[in-house]
């Protein structure tokens, strides 16, 4: 990868990758969230939502406070 000036932004929100990373870590762990071959997209769409519906039931999410960076 080239190096190139990163904006004050883009740093930010790098040192949240971590977080970003441990929320897709309970989503395809807890909630079974997996690239599966569907047979219809639609079913590839419900899958999803069912897993973001059972992800806001669970009880410690980890949050990012996007209010510190804007």
């Amino acid at each position: 990868m080239k190096n190139r000036l990163m904006s004050l932004e883009e740093r930010l929100l790098l040192k949240k990758r971590p977080m970003i990373e441990a929320i897709n870590d309970i989503l395809t762990s807890a909630f079974d969230l997996e690239h599966t071959r569907h047979r219809k997209p639609q079913n590839a769409f419900v899958h999803i939502v069912a897993s973001l519906v059972a992800y806001q039931f669970y009880p410690n999410k980890p949050q990012v406070d996007l209010a510190k960076i804007y």
